[in-house]
């Protein structure tokens, strides 16, 4: 089983944004040393505590700072944008950086509705009805099949280069899955936003329409994780994630301290802090054994060959730790 990073960029309280893009090129050329397969980042806009608005910027850093280890988005939302920028953005990076790029599409808004129209021209973005469009011309641009009586007609995406960058599509809904099967596409599944998804993946490999770029369906997951050398650490350091979800991903990420002080506040005020259930999402937390357990226990429920790890705490340095002890704890082939 393959294991890979999404890096969403978090902004620890007390930080800053630069300083949070600065640590996701070194958990990158961490997470090549430690043997993990592929490195994603996340498009978010106008959150305080994700630095990562535009991926295509960040993919690039990364590469040119990594020497082996494939480097994408997870991902860009595609419904913000024209599929040919999109194309030229990632055959730009393609050409760069030749074999290591992935692009990852989402159909999310990565942000509030009105931050996501202000991401449109005209204040209006293309409603989801058009995304299943939206990716067939991209996949066409991307890889010089424009057909002669499309509207795009004469276009063709640059520069050229030999290969596309590999495409994704991001799920957490059955419609992006469905889509994913529908056009012949690897799939990553976000378990870590709707755990629910085991029966839409396996429909996602029993109904898929081999294609021209993916004769077989590929299927990762993507799992939230916190790994530390104690249990009881690994609780500590997921309190400042649970506390900032429950905060409705709202503000930079609070230290462990903080977030305890302010569980003890709604313990006693529920009123005035409360912790909305429905913010809980599905976390993995422990010490390496317990963690590498539950990830290949996650996997085998979804058929996936590829978990896809996010970690989120607020100290950076327990953030690279967690990843070095998931990849010790699967024996991953790691490098000087």
């Amino acid at each position: 089983m393959r294991l890979s990073v999404l890096d969403q960029t978090p902004v620890p309280q007390g930080s800053s944004p630069a300083t949070a893009l600065r640590n996701s090129i070194d958990l990158a050329q961490h997470a090549e040393r430690l043997g993990y397969h592929r490195f994603w980042v996340a498009e978010h806009h106008n959150m305080g505590g994700l630095a990562g608005s535009s991926p295509e910027i960040l993919i690039g850093h990364i590469a040119e700072n990594t020497d082996r280890i494939r480097v994408g988005s997870g991902g860009v939302m595609l419904t913000h944008y024209s599929p040919l920028k999109v194309a030229e953005n990632f055959r730009m990076l393609e050409a760069l950086h030749p074999g290591r790029i992935d692009l990852g599409l989402g159909r999310a808004p990565g942000s509030d509705h009105v931050t996501a129209n202000a991401l449109a021209r005209g204040g209006q973005r293309l409603s989801i009805e058009y995304y299943p469009t939206m990716i067939q011309e991209l996949r066409q641009l991307l890889h010089d099949r424009v057909p002669d009586d499309g509207p795009l007609r004469g276009i063709q995406a640059r520069p050229q280069t030999e290969f596309a960058p590999e495409m994704w599509l991001l799920a957490s809904s059955e419609d992006s899955a469905a889509i994913a099967s529908h056009f012949g596409l690897p799939l990553s599944w976000a378990h870590f936003i709707n755990p629910h998804g085991a029966q839409v993946c396996r429909a996602y490999t029993e109904q898929f329409t081999p294609s021209f770029s993916h004769t077989e369906p590929s299927l990762s997951i993507c799992a939230a994780v916190l790994c530390a050398a104690t249990t009881e650490e690994a609780n500590v350091l997921a309190t400042s994630l649970k506390m900032w979800r429950a905060r409705g991903l709202q503000g930079p990420i609070p230290s462990p301290a903080e977030a305890e002080t302010l569980a003890d506040a709604a313990a006693k005020n529920p009123l005035t802090v409360s912790v909305p259930p429905e913010r809980e999402k599905p976390l993995i937390v422990g010490n390496p054994a317990e963690v590498k357990r539950q990830i290949s226990e996650t996997a085998e429920m979804y058929g996936a060959d590829e978990v896809v790890i996010v970690s989120i705490c607020h100290d950076h340095d327990a953030r690279v730790r967690s990843y070095e002890l998931v990849s010790e704890a699967f024996a991953l082939t790691t490098s000087a």
